[in-house]
């Protein structure tokens, strides 16, 4: 199994931080039928291989995830989708 850790720190509202979470979340749920619910600031998400979560706080985004082993090779390429959707919207 596979792990990424990726946190970002954001200068935005929370109520603003948590709504491009959850627009994020909505777009993973429409492109791979990843099922997500809000746990309080955690937004939890999972699907068959993958399972993870979102922490958004004051000042920072925290994705976590596992992946299963036949997305583990997909891993460097899913960092990158990560880190360049928080660049582009939590600069």
């Amino acid at each position: 199994m596979s792990s990424i850790d990726i946190k970002k720190n954001h200068s935005l509202s929370l109520d603003d931080a948590q709504k491009i979470a959850d627009d994020l979340a909505q777009d993973l749920a429409e492109k791979f039928s990843v099922v997500y619910h809000w746990d309080g600031d955690v937004l939890n998400f999972e699907r068959t291989g993958v399972d993870g979560d979102i922490t958004v706080n004051q000042d920072m985004v925290h994705v976590r995830a596992k992946l299963g082993f036949f997305l583990s090779y997909l891993k460097p390429a899913v960092e990158r989708e990560i880190e360049r959707y928080l660049d582009q919207h939590y600069s």
